[in-house]
């Protein structure tokens, strides 16, 4: 059936069903369109492709600033209380299109609003207004089988936060919606529907196949829908897209540890037939595209917030945060073609510290090597984590000199082979790396670091100001939106600005 979802007080975790007909999905016919194709995607989605590991083509190695764009501010609710959010943050990676051979950045922020940028000038082409802060990093989608409209061909999936004005309790949440990327027109919205969870947001980024996108919702379920508003209808009042499947991400053991933290904020990754996401419940899990099912599990209890990242030799990199666990959290190195502790190859733990409502461990996402380095052998793995540190390890060799406690002190595990550690202060944002350098963003300000084939580190560049969201690098430009308020283009000579350098936020 396509699914409808509303609030019921009864039953949080039941999805019903509306009175709609069902779904008869055509197979996916790629269609010369009656005009010629306007959009290159640059950037896609977050981490640039669905295994998450690419970052651009090159990293300067200065900082200049050639541009910024005021993002402005707006209030947002955690819980009963409400503050101020300026500029853009966690996940908030630009995404990048080449349009009729011009670049630009679509970039969402706490104003509510997700703007079209012209990449060379900063000139705001179009904006698109939500209920509430955007967050997260959206998924470019092009519709094969749209030959006839240009604004219907290429859509941006962006989530938000619940809506500043609405309830948590409310019977529509529209908080997942999808936008022309040509003009910035609406083409539909998703109702998150209430569960036992205590958030309705949507922070991921979607992953897809063909006319199929697949993506975890803060609710706590994870879903196969059709971005073509050929399969939209209206239901509670909006025009809605159509679900395909539905799957819980936690159990009522779940609910009893973490109450009502069960959020999925993580992006989903593709490897081979499966779709693998983390969630806040604690578990990585694996979506078997074939039986359209979850079929593969592998439990850590803490809240997982950074998304799984794929690596040439097959397996994934998890993040862990410090929350709900014995021991500490930092990076699993799993194998999932394996089950239980097998499948662990290895684990990095990091030490604890309180920031904000953190204990530490590792919030933002692994950035590695691998699409650059096609080889399995010699491939790096870089993260930031909330005590301060930045690390990069060898993540396909394992150090056996010494094991470390797992994430619940139960196992103990192999480290991989550690190359670099720096201290650029707490960070939740996720580093780049493009050889042979590595960009870091942290709320202390932003880092450049080159290497040599043996691995020999130094720091090119450093600029202030503070940043949580991950920054996108290409054609020797950065761009990354600030906490301060602005969205910056960086690099290494200046473009048409009299002040070469970041302002402190």
């Amino acid at each position: 059936m396509i699914l409808s979802f509303y609030f019921s007080n009864r039953s949080l975790d039941r999805i019903p069903d509306d009175s709609s007909p069902k779904i008869v999905k055509e197979k996916e016919v790629i269609l010369e369109p009656a005009f010629p194709e306007r959009i290159k995607f640059i950037n896609p989605t977050f981490l640039g492709n669905f295994q998450r590991n690419y970052y651009g083509d090159s990293i300067p190695d200065n900082l200049i600033r050639n541009w910024r764009l005021e993002l402005g501010e707006g209030k947002s609710k955690v819980g009963k209380d409400t503050s101020l959010w300026r500029g853009a943050g966690w996940t908030g990676q630009p995404l990048m299109i080449e349009e009729d051979n011009v670049l630009y950045v679509l970039q969402g922020a706490y104003d509510y609003n997700y703007r079209k940028i012209n990449a060379e000038t900063g000139t705001v082409i179009w904006q698109y207004k939500f209920d509430d802060i955007v967050k997260g990093t959206g998924t470019l989608w092009k519709n094969n089988s749209e030959k006839d409209s240009l604004e219907l061909r290429y859509l941006i999936l962006q989530g938000s936060r619940y809506g500043f004005d609405r309830s948590l309790r409310d019977r529509v949440i529209p908080s997942y919606r999808a936008i022309s990327a040509m003009t910035g027109q609406e083409a539909w919205r998703l109702n998150v529907w209430a569960t036992r969870s205590y958030s309705r947001d949507v922070d991921a980024s979607a992953a897809y196949i063909g006319d199929t996108a697949y993506i975890g919702l803060e609710n706590g379920y994870f879903i196969s829908f059709l971005p073509h508003p050929k399969y939209t209808h209206k239901v509670h009042g909006i025009i809605q897209p159509s679900i395909l499947d539905s799957s819980k991400l936690y159990s009522s053991k779940d609910i009893k540890s973490h109450g009502g933290n069960l959020v999925t904020e993580a992006s989903p990754a593709i490897l081979g037939n499966h779709v693998y996401i983390a969630s806040g419940s604690g578990h990585v899990y694996g979506y078997n595209i074939d039986k359209k099912k979850i079929d593969w599990q592998f439990d850590v209890g803490s809240d997982l917030d950074g998304s799984p990242v794929v690596t040439n030799d097959s397996c994934l990199l998890i993040s862990i945060e410090k929350q709900y666990i014995k021991g500490k959290g930092g990076i699993l190195k799993l194998n999932p073609k394996k089950t239980g502790k097998a499948a662990v190859e290895w684990f990095f733990p990091v030490p604890n510290k309180n920031l904000a409502h953190w204990q530490g461990g590792v919030i933002g996402s692994v950035g590695v090597s691998d699409f650059y380095q096609k080889d399995s052998i010699n491939q790096i793995a870089a993260f930031n984590t909330i005590d301060g540190n930045f690390y990069v390890v060898m993540h396909t060799k394992i150090d056996k000199s010494i094991k470390v406690k797992d994430y619940n002190n139960k196992n103990e595990f192999y480290k991989p082979k550690e190359l670099f550690s720096y201290k650029v202060g707490p960070s939740i944002a996720t580093p780049i790396i493009i050889p042979p350098r590595i960009l870091v963003a942290a709320y202390s300000g932003l880092y450049v670091f080159e290497y040599d084939k043996n691995y020999n580190f130094k720091l090119l560049a450093k600029a202030p100001g503070e940043f949580e969201a991950t920054p996108f690098a290409y054609q020797g430009k950065v761009y990354i939106a600030s906490r301060g308020g602005y969205l910056y283009c960086l690099g290494s000579e200046v473009s048409q600005v009299k002040n070469d350098t970041i302002q402190s936020n």
